[in-house]
């Protein structure tokens, strides 16, 4: 499974957004650029192909694109993914048809092409001033009853562990979150979700930070963490900018911390979702909202495809049955593996906006390699560690 962002916004694509996610030269949002020749509606940008052309873009509010997005996911073996909704659409004001389109798009194409998915509530949003979880409760309410997300029509794909509908709640144990996790009702959501006559019988996986056990480095040091993720079923560390293929013999970091969260997580009766991810780019968001701290362009380097395999088959070798993907689609941190080109718009002399290319590769590759990566899971192929070569053709 991977994660699926749909927050992309496009000039005229009819969302009424003020600001695009790709920006311009001066101020852009991402740090790859989409391969857009098998997308029905683009738009124009203010940038340019090398070859004088205009860079055009998609948006997630058309039908088409999420169409697409999950054809592709049929077409290359990916399971499916996990609907990102982020806290502020949760709130009960945006359950309208502009604040739902993604969701209910993306439901319609999971049943059409037969691909699981499930909700993923972000806590991203959620600020220290009287805000609970609580919100999320109404907005699980929203989804099941007027959404219709378990049960959808057509095809039901909904994504289910052990007979159950799988619920994540991501954003639990981060030290720079504004909320304490104490004092946010989590324990009384994870019992809604599991345990309410209506609404409940859920699976329910928790995103927590990548030291979660330890409770050290980029988790917070508080023993309460370990009582929530044991309320849930499944946990998922958040993987993305921890390891890197330009630190020596960092794949055996991963693989040691892979093997002794699953041990932990045997001994306490949570199944356990490695998260793996293509490489990191955060130059030019860091440049507009974190000026102070700019980022290098391409600070966890793709290699080729040679990192992202690295990681899907050091988690596979330690023990992992299931994988998160970082992301499907998320092309403003650089960790999409959806088709991106290898040919990005070039910037103005003088501009520090840059992109990150694909090292010569096909914008599908990283497609292809979460499809090998399941066969692997699904036994219909052996583990191999040497990256999978493809036919271009």
């Amino acid at each position: 499974m991977a994660g699926y962002q749909g927050w992309f916004r496009a000039a005229g694509d009819g969302s009424n957004q003020r600001s695009y996610v790709y920006g311009n030269e001066n101020s852009s949002g991402i740090d790859m650029w989409p391969d857009v020749t098998d997308y029905e509606k683009t738009y124009d940008t203010p940038f340019k192909l090398a070859n004088g052309q205009t860079a055009k873009f998609f948006s997630s509010a058309d039908k088409s694109t999420v169409d697409l997005h999950f054809k592709w996911m049929q077409q290359y073996g990916v399971d499916g993914v996990f609907i990102q909704r982020f806290f502020n659409n949760a709130k009960k004001a945006n359950h309208t048809p502009n604040g739902t389109v993604v969701i209910r798009n993306a439901f319609e194409a999971a049943s059409k092409y037969k691909r699981a998915v499930a909700v993923m509530y972000d806590l991203s949003g959620l600020s220290a001033s009287g805000e609970d979880c609580s919100t999320i409760i109404e907005d699980w309410k929203y989804l099941v009853d007027e959404l219709k997300v378990t049960n959808q029509d057509g095809a039901k794909t909904y994504l289910h562990e052990n007979g159950k509908p799988v619920v994540a709640i991501w954003g639990v144990g981060f030290p720079d979150r504004p909320y304490n996790i104490r004092n946010i009702g989590l324990g009384r959501l994870i019992d809604f979700l599991k345990n309410d006559p209506v609404y409940g019988g859920c699976a329910v996986m928790l995103g927590v930070p990548n030291s979660w056990r330890t409770l050290r480095a980029d988790c917070l040091p508080d023993p309460y963490l370990h009582d929530i993720i044991k309320q849930c079923d499944m946990v998922l560390p958040w993987s993305v900018q921890r390891y890197s293929p330009l630190l020596h013999n960092d794949m055996d970091r991963y693989r040691d911390d892979v093997i002794d969260d699953i041990k932990w997580c045997r001994e306490n009766n949570i199944e356990y979702v490695p998260c793996v991810y293509p490489g990191f780019s955060w130059h030019n968001l860091s440049r507009r909202e974190f000026p102070d701290d700019i980022k290098p362009v391409g600070s966890i380097p793709r290699e080729g495809g040679r990192f992202y395999w690295q990681m899907l088959s050091t988690a596979m070798k330690a023990g992992a049955q299931m994988l998160y993907v970082a992301m499907f689609d998320e092309i403003n941190e650089g960790t999409a593996i959806f088709k991106v080109t290898d040919n990005p718009p070039v910037t103005a002399p003088g501009s520090q906006t840059s992109f990150v290319n694909l090292d010569g590769k096909p914008s599908d590759l990283y497609l292809k390699l979460t499809g090998e990566a399941a066969k692997i899971l699904r036994k219909e192929k052996p583990l191999v560690f040497k990256t999978p070569q493809f036919d271009t053709k």
